[in-house]
């Protein structure tokens, strides 16, 4: 913000003079990933090879540079993934020498600890597993690339969310975060989820992308899929099933805003393939990105909130 006062150029603080918005989101989400480094004994990264997750570890290399990133990397895996997604995610970890924890609901399936749900997602069933892997680990603080412009449930979050011994999400133990100051105190079993990107916009995320020329997998982008709809999105067919009776299987140029289990994930219809084009797709846009195309957020009026309490978000 600027204002003019007897021809003198005044600026918030917040923006120094020379300084850009992005500088200013980077900075802060920097600063917290060394709070945490300094705090915390055991954190970890959540990654999904989406595009927040990956602004996390590139923030992280930043961060740290030329240290190593000194958190390994955890995938709640529940095996109806884009291949994209997967080949970009194991790409990433090579790249900056990640240790990649994988907690796969599969395998809760397969030994009984789980259940497949009637709709056949399994984004609701992410949470045991995500849990227990924090617990087998001893994970103290558990980044993710939550923000608060996607949903409401997000946008009540702080930077720094304590969790209960049983991961829970509880509205009157959240500590005030003045002037960024935070508090990672927690009880022994306890943990804190991090979200560094809390003040992003998905506007910001993608003009980041552009100036840093981050990679992102390729559905990201517009490309050729056959397609069916329901319930207002364009879903593809995988695994994870395919068109009900009546429901048509078409060929579309889509993309994808989000990336999730593919049985709740659509695709959006568009041309654009290339970052200029998809800035300004996201700038005409009027829904955020898990409004338009994530069934799983449309389970229930407080479905994104159900699942925070219960230890998942």
């Amino acid at each position: 913000m600027t204002a003019t006062e007897s021809g003198v150029e005044l600026r918030s603080a917040a923006s120094p003079a020379g300084t850009d918005q992005l500088d200013v989101l980077e900075s802060e989400a920097i600063h917290v990933m060394r709070e945490v480094a300094g705090e915390f004994d055991r954190p970890v990264i959540l990654f999904s090879g989406g595009k927040d997750s990956m602004l996390l570890v590139h923030l992280a290399h930043k961060a740290f540079w030329p240290a190593p990133i000194p958190f390994p990397v955890l995938h709640v895996d529940t095996g109806h993934n884009f291949d994209e997604v997967i080949e970009f995610r194991d790409a990433v970890v090579e790249r900056y020498g990640l240790t990649l924890e994988v907690a796969s609901v599969q395998d809760y399936i397969d030994d009984g600890r789980l259940s497949e749900r009637a709709d056949g997602t399994r984004n609701p069933l992410q949470t045991t597993p995500l849990l227990d892997a924090i617990a087998d680990h001893r994970h103290d603080a558990v980044f993710g690339g939550g923000r608060r412009d996607e949903e409401r449930a997000r946008a009540k979050e702080r930077i720094f969310s304590l969790r209960t011994a049983f991961g829970a999400w509880e509205p009157s133990r959240q500590r005030p975060e003045l002037w960024n100051l935070y508090n990672g105190r927690h009880k022994p079993g306890e943990h804190v989820r991090v979200f560094p990107l809390s003040n992003w916009t998905e506007l910001d995320v993608w003009r980041y992308i552009q100036r840093e020329e981050i990679d992102l997998p390729t559905i990201y982008y517009a490309h050729t899929r056959d397609v069916f709809a329901r319930d207002g999105m364009w879903l593809t067919s995988g695994p994870w099933g395919g068109p009900r009776d009546g429901e048509e299987v078409i060929t579309k140029s889509v993309r994808y805003r989000t990336v999730g289990d593919g049985s709740c994930t659509g695709a959006v219809e568009s041309t654009a393939t290339t970052l200029d084009e998809v800035l300004a797709e996201v700038r005409e846009s009027r829904l955020t990105e898990r409004g338009a195309t994530r069934a799983d957020d449309r389970l229930s009026e407080a479905a994104m909130e159900d699942r925070k309490k219960e230890g998942y978000f």
